[in-house]
């Protein structure tokens, strides 16, 4: 029996407390401007990651939202808005629930431009907020971590001349390549709620371009209302472009596991699978219902985060369908019960996706084709059916069921027996599983987790103030000198100049030569006697 020196552990104890200090001492401090909803579930991770490495961590949200809540990790700072609890809820319902019934697209644009116009007022709210703006400007902030799709973040980041680090799947119109001046080629990369792959034939090619076109000018109006907040603010003519293509770091939240090979930036990084993390043992209930579905294993499904119910007319179609397979479906759902629920669905509030997932009693995945829930699923290697409801879901479903690792359902004309018809088909042919197993083989190969990525270049965007050394010099040129058309033209004249030169002097020689041949055959007069 050994006895403890108490010098010994009270030097010990020293230790340790100076580490920490040190530790906290190198933390440094960032500003986080988020957005309610699935965004903030992607977000949340690594911000909470930066809190536990000791950095020193601010939120600033509305004070009305759904999904950010407080962390021991980070502080809260809220600002008023214009709209209640209640609202943003109705907002968020509708938006689930009218997907599942045919709607003209001027009225899908009019949704649209409400978030929109939401979020615009939710940054006028946080800019006139002036003893929130003195806060942060007596802070002394590293760097600022945000969701472009609410552009307040960057207004903030200018008006305190802090970098910024973007986190996102993609932005309409393809504002991020636009920002960055990442070539995007409509001939191979299909944009946004087209549906399309990277092999184009004529038509859909034309309709790409076009496309390409016309999202232009429909984002060029959704965010004209910022140019006048950003002037009024910030004191100077500015766009929303204009601003993004200040942002040091992009993380995109895809890799070439999912999504189609393409140009990128260097200050472009793919964090895709960010919230694939090491699964954690189910819970009791859920460890019961799965052990007790036997051989046939389990079916997840679940339409995300923001839908909680769907037509009782739909929900009905739904259970028909899951009635028709052996396997036990988890099926995350909050809506009314439908009265022909068979015995195998489990109707739950919540459930750990991912965990659930990862059990190898999972057969099959049913997903509203959310970048977050795909790649759990391609992390998991479960063969999905995609039932994609808005925003880029539809484009999410399309590279999955591309890749033969699922199969795709429009939620407007699917019938009970097209959903059982395709989720028989990913339990039971070997080819879904054996696809989606190569996607995930790819997807895990790596050398660093997204997150620890993701991580990494928040910290050292704070320590170096930026990534100026990653932004190309494209950023100084004119349009006119990007696309090199004063030296197209300079080398056009000097050609049209020189074809000119050589054509005068042949007219030259030849007027030479024909005068000099028209004074030898002179004939000579003869002399008269």
């Amino acid at each position: 029996m050994t006895l403890s020196n108490p010098g010994s552990n009270s030097l010990a104890s020293w230790v340790v407390f100076f580490l920490l200090l040190w530790t906290f001492s190198e933390g440094g401090k960032l500003l986080v401007v988020p957005i309610d909803g699935s965004h903030w579930l992607s977000m949340r991770p690594v911000v909470e990651r930066l809190g536990q490495r000791g950095h020193e961590i601010v939120v600033v949200a509305p004070e009305i939202n759904l999904r950010i809540d407080s962390s021991v990790y980070y502080t809260m700072k809220t600002y008023s808005v214009p709209y209640t609890k209640e609202y943003v809820e109705a907002e968020f319902k509708k938006l689930g629930y009218r997907s599942f019934t045919p709607q003209p697209f001027l009225e899908k644009f009019s949704k649209m431009a409400n978030i929109t116009t939401m979020f615009f007022d939710s940054c006028k709210r946080l800019l006139s907020n002036k003893e929130l703006i003195q806060y942060l400007e007596e802070s002394k902030f590293d760097a600022v971590f945000m969701d472009p799709f609410f552009p307040c973040g960057q207004i903030v980041a200018e008006h305190l001349s802090l970098p910024s680090v973007y986190l996102l799947r993609g932005l309409p119109c393809s504002l991020d390549f636009h920002a960055t001046l990442c070539p995007n080629p409509p001939s191979y990369i299909p944009r946004f709620f087209t549906r399309y792959t990277d092999r184009m034939a004529f038509l859909q090619r034309t309709g790409n371009l076009l496309a390409s076109l016309g999202s232009s000018l429909a984002c060029s109006f959704l965010h004209s209302p910022y140019d006048h907040l950003i002037k009024e603010f910030l004191q100077r003519e500015a766009t929303v472009l204009e601003l993004f293509s200040h942002a040091s770091i992009w993380l995109m939240k895809y890799d070439f596991a999912f999504e189609y090979p393409r140009p990128l930036m260097p200050n472009m990084i793919l964090i895709g699978g960010l919230s694939c993390t090491r699964e954690k043992p189910l819970s009791q209930e859920f460890e019961a219902i799965v052990n007790a579905s036997g051989e046939h294993g389990i079916v997840v499904f679940s339409l995300g985060s923001m839908v909680s119910e769907i037509p009782m007319k739909k929900a009905i179609e739904i259970a028909d369908a899951l009635g028709s397979v052996p396997q036990t479906v988890l099926w995350r759902y909050t809506g009314a019960v439908p009265p022909n629920l068979p015995k195998n669905v489990k109707l739950v509030k919540w459930l750990p996706q991912n965990d659930l997932l990862a059990h190898p009693k999972t057969r099959a995945f049913i997903t509203h084709g959310g970048s977050h829930g795909v790649y759990e699923g391609i992390c998991n290697a479960v063969p999905m059916v995609l039932m994609p409801l808005f925003g880029d879901q539809m484009d999410n479903a399309k590279r999955v069921e591309s890749r033969g690792a699922g199969l795709t359902l429009n939620i407007l004309e699917m019938t009970s027996k097209d959903i059982s018809a395709a989720l028989k088909a990913v339990i039971n042919d070997k080819k879904y599983k054996e696809n989606i197993k190569r996607l995930s083989d790819l997807h895990l190969d790596r050398p660093i987790h997204p997150l620890d990525l993701a991580v990494h270049w928040v910290e050292f965007v704070m320590r170096h103030k930026g990534a100026p050394h990653l932004r190309p010099a494209a950023h100084d040129l004119n349009w006119i000198q990007y696309h090199s058309l004063d030296v197209i033209a300079f080398l056009l004249a000097v050609v049209l100049l020189s074809l000119f030169i050589s054509l005068k002097c042949c007219l030259f020689c030849c007027r030479r030569c024909c005068c000099k041949k028209g004074r030898t055959k002179k004939p000579t007069k003869s002399k008269s006697h």
